[in-house]
C-alpha cells in the first residue's frame, strides 16, 4: 500500500472499512485461476491487436482467438480490452467523389442495382478509384474487387486518373482470374466510359455495368473497401514520397487485406482464406508473381525513374 509508511495498517483498514486480517490474507494470497487466465488472454489480445497494426476491434480479435481454439465471450474481450486500453480503428463517415463524368460518352446499363451478391467467383466485380495524398502530391489507386470473396483481383497505381489507370486494374484482374463471363460494375467516370476500356471489356467477354453519378450506395462495396483503406492506412500515415505511398498501398493490399484481413461478411475469414476454404478456385498466383510491379515501380526503386502507372498486368500483351 502506498501510504503504509505514513499510517499504520490497522488505521488504513479502519478508514477503508476492511478487516486487517482480510488485508493480510489478500496480500499473501496467490492470484486466482481466473486472474491468471485474464492476464494470459490480455497478452494474446495485445499480440493480435499489434499484428493487425492496431486496427482490429473486439469482433475480429474474438474471431482470431476462436480460430486459435480459445472460446471467449464478446463481453469478456470488451472488458479486457477496455482495462488494457486496447482499441480498434473506426471508419469516418462520408466518401470522396472522384467521378468525372463525360456526358458525351454513352454509359453502360446498371446490371447490379445495388444487389452486391455472387454465388461463385468471377460472377460480379466492382471497381473504383481513389487518391492517396503524399507530401510530393497525389497518386491514384484503381481496384477491381471480386464480390464473392471480397478479394482485390486487380489494382493499378498511377500519377493520373486517365483511362490507362483503370485499364491496368482490369488487365490484372483478367490476367489473374481469367473469367468466362463476369459483370464489371463501376460508377460513370469518364475513364470507365472510354472507348478503349469498352473495347477491352468487349474483347475479353466482360460485361460493363454502371451506377448513377455521385451515389456511393450504387457502388457500396468498392466504397467500403476504400473506407477500410483510409481508416486503417491513409488516415494513420503521412507519406513523404510517392514511392513510399506506393509501397505502403501495395503492402496493405497484397500483404494484409487479401491474405490476412478478416471480413465479417465472410465469417471473419480473409478473402484468400475464404477462397481456399470453399475450394472453388485454383490456387492464385503468389505475391511474387503479381505483387510488386516488375516494370515502372521496379525502375523507380532502382533510381531510374518511374512510369505513369504501376501494375504488373501492363507487362502482358493487352491485345491477346
Amino acid at each position: 500500500m502506498a501510504n503504509q509508511a505514513d499510517f499504520p495498517v490497522r488505521t488504513l483498514c479502519r478508514v477503508l472499512d476492511v478487516s486487517a486480517s482480510g488485508f493480510y490474507a489478500w496480500s499473501t494470497r496467490k492470484p486466482s485461476t481466473r486472474a491468471i487466465q485474464n492476464a494470459v488472454l490480455t497478452e494474446r489480445i495485445r499480440t493480435i491487436h499489434a499484428a493487425s497494426d492496431g486496427t482490429y476491434g473486439r469482433a475480429r480479435i474474438r474471431a482470431a482467438l476462436i480460430e486459435e481454439g480459445t472460446a471467449v465471450s464478446r463481453k469478456r474481450i470488451a472488458r479486457l480490452m477496455r482495462v488494457a486500453g486496447v482499441r480498434g480503428v473506426s471508419r469516418r463517415r462520408g466518401f470522396v467523389v472522384t467521378t468525372q463524368r463525360d456526358a458525351s460518352k454513352a454509359r453502360a446499363p446498371d446490371l447490379v442495382r445495388r444487389r452486391f451478391a455472387a454465388q461463385a467467383p468471377n460472377e460480379l466485380w466492382v471497381a473504383d478509384m481513389t487518391y492517396v495524398p503524399t507530401w510530393a502530391g497525389f497518386i491514384y489507386l484503381a481496384v477491381v474487387i471480386d464480390v464473392w470473396s471480397r478479394r482485390v483481383v486487380g489494382w493499378s497505381i498511377g500519377e493520373h486518373m486517365r483511362t490507362e489507370l483503370v485499364l491496368g486494374a482490369l488487365n490484372m484482374a483478367i490476367s489473374t482470374r481469367k473469367p468466362a463471363d463476369v459483370i464489371h460494375h463501376s460508377d460513370q467516370g469518364s475513364q470507365y466510359a472510354a472507348l478503349a476500356f469498352g473495347k477491352r471489356c468487349q474483347d475479353m467477354g466482360v460485361r460493363p455495368s454502371m451506377g448513377t453519378v455521385g451515389d456511393a450506395y450504387d457502388n457500396a462495396m468498392a466504397e467500403s473497401f476504400f473506407a477500410s483503406l483510409e481508416c486503417e492506412l491513409l488516415d494513420r500515415r503521412a507519406f513523404k514520397t510517392k514511392t513510399e505511398a506506393r509501397l505502403a498501398v501495395f503492402t496493405w493490399i497484397e500483404g494484409w487485406y487479401n491474405p490476412r484481413r478478416r471480413h465479417s461478411a465472410l465469417g471473419y475469414l480473409s478473402p484468400m482464406n475464404f477462397e481456399e476454404k470453399n475450394k472453388t478456385l485454383p490456387a492464385g498466383p503468389s505475391c511474387s508473381q503479381h505483387g510488386l510491379p516488375t516494370g515502372p515501380l521496379a525502375s523507380s526503386l532502382r533510381g531510374a525513374g518511374g512510369g505513369p502507372v504501376d501494375n504488373p498486368a501492363l507487362e502482358y500483351d493487352h491485345t491477346a
